[in-house]
C-alpha cells in the first residue's frame, strides 16, 4: 500500500526536491503540502510548484490538516515551525522525519515530546553516504583522535543560513563524544588574527558558503608526521531527498521512538 506523505516547508528547495521525489517513487504519493502562510507558493498545485508535473495536490498553509491527512510527514522547514509540527504529529500520532536545523532547546524539547508517542527520525542530514562517514568519524575519533589535531570543514551553497551545518556540528559532536569533551567548551569557530598555538583539546571548524555548492565534509585528524581525511561529497540534493522519503517509509514501521540515520542503515 502507498505510504502518504505530507512534505512541510514544500516551497523550499529541499521541498520542491521531496514532492519531485515522492512524484517518482511507486511506494510513496503526496498526500498534502504546506508552505508558509502568505508565501508564493501557498496555492499552487505542488507537482507543477516542483517541475514534476500537475499531481493535484495545492500547497496549504495548514500544518495541522495536513498532518492528519497523510501517513507520515517530512518536515524541512523553519526551527520556528518545529514545535507546532511536532504538536500536531502527537496529536495526529504521526510520524515524523525532521530535517530542519538549528533548533533551539524548546523546539529540541517538543521533539523529544513528541518521540514519546510517535516515532521520529531527526538528521541533520539523510544521505546515506554522510551517515556512513559519521561511523568511520566516530571510529578515527576512538583510534587516533587523543593525539591528533581536529578540524571539520563544511561548504555549502551561498543561500544557506545557518553556519556551521547541522552536519559538521554532528560531526563535531561525535568527536567530541569519543574523546569525553563538551563542544560547548571545546569549539573553535573560525580563527583570524595573533591566534596563539593550537590547543590539542579544541575542535575547529571552517565554513565556506559559496555559488552552488550542494554539500562537502572533511574531517581532519592531524598528528605529527601524518593525517587522515574524511570526506563526503554531494553533487545532487536528490541524494537527501530520497534519504529522507526512504526514512518515512521506515519510521512509519517502527515504534515510538527518537531514531536516526544509523538506525535505519545499521551501522
Amino acid at each position: 500500500m502507498s505510504l502518504g506523505i505530507a512534505v512541510i516547508g514544500a516551497g523550499g528547495r529541499m521541498g520542491r526536491m521531496l514532492i519531485d521525489v515522492i512524484q517518482r517513487d511507486p511506494g510513496v504519493h503526496l498526500a498534502a503540502a504546506v508552505d508558509r502562510g502568505g508565501g508564493a507558493a501557498v496555492g499552487r498545485d505542488a507537482g507543477e510548484l516542483a517541475g514534476a508535473g500537475a499531481c493535484g495536490v495545492p500547497v496549504g498553509d495548514d500544518s495541522a490538516a495536513a498532518i492528519a491527512a497523510a501517513d507520515a510527514v517530512i518536515d524541512f522547514s523553519l526551527p520556528e515551525a518545529t514545535a507546532k509540527v511536532a504538536g500536531a504529529c502527537a496529536d495526529a500520532g504521526r510520524p515524523l522525519v525532521l530535517g530542519t536545523t538549528g533548533l533551539g532547546d524548546a523546539e529540541q524539547e517538543a521533539v523529544r515530546r513528541l518521540a514519546g508517542h510517535a516515532p521520529v527520525m531527526q538528521a541533520a542530514n539523510y544521505s546515506t553516504g554522510v551517515t556512513l562517514l559519521t561511523a568511520l568519524v566516530e571510529q578515527a575519533a576512538r583510534a587516533i583522535g587523543a593525539h591528533s589535531d581536529v578540524e571539520i570543514l563544511e561548504a555549502h551553497h551561498r543561500n544557506k543560513v545557518d553556519a556551521p551545518s547541522g552536519t559538521a556540528l554532528r560531526l563535531g559532536e561525535t568527536v567530541a563524544g569519543v574523546l569525553g569533551r563538551d563542544l560547548a567548551q571545546s569549539a573553535v569557530y573560525g580563527r583570524e588574527g595573533h591566534t596563539g598555538a593550537r590547543d590539542r583539546e579544541t575542535i575547529g571548524f571552517e565554513t565556506v558558503r559559496a555559488g552552488d555548492i550542494v554539500g562537502e565534509h572533511t574531517v581532519l585528524f592531524a598528528g605529527d608526521g601524518e593525517r587522515v581525511e574524511l570526506t563526503h561529497k554531494a553533487s545532487s540534493r536528490t541524494t537527501f531527498a530520497a534519504g529522507a522519503v526512504r526514512a518515512a517509509q521506515w519510521a512509519a514501521e517502527q515504534p515510538p521512538g527518537l531514531y536516526d540515520m544509523r538506525d535505519m542503515i545499521g551501522v
